[in-house]
């Protein structure tokens, strides 16, 4: 499994866990929407939730609200924002 493939299902599952969802890791799409019209329904309480989680599993801090509203669009985002 490729690094990339390991970090977007790292990500997926610390989403499910962190943020009580009611689906399966499996079932988030790489490039679903978390927040917005046909997304998986994340609201503003779980963007924070999200930050901290994404700061303590992974090291990421998104401080300027900027950054961190492109760096949460979809696990794509997230996974690129680790990497680089």
């Amino acid at each position: 499994m490729s690094d990339s493939i390991q970090l977007k299902s790292e990500i997926k599952r610390m989403l499910v866990e962190n943020l009580m969802l009611q689906i399966s890791a499996e079932e988030i799409g790489d490039d679903q929407p978390l927040f917005g019209p046909d997304s998986l329904g994340l609201d503003s309480v779980d963007a924070l939730q999200l930050v901290v989680a994404l700061e303590k599993n992974f090291g990421l801090k998104l401080s300027d609200p900027e950054v961190a509203r492109g760096v949460l669009r979809n696990v794509n985002s997230i996974a690129a924002a680790l990497q680089s």
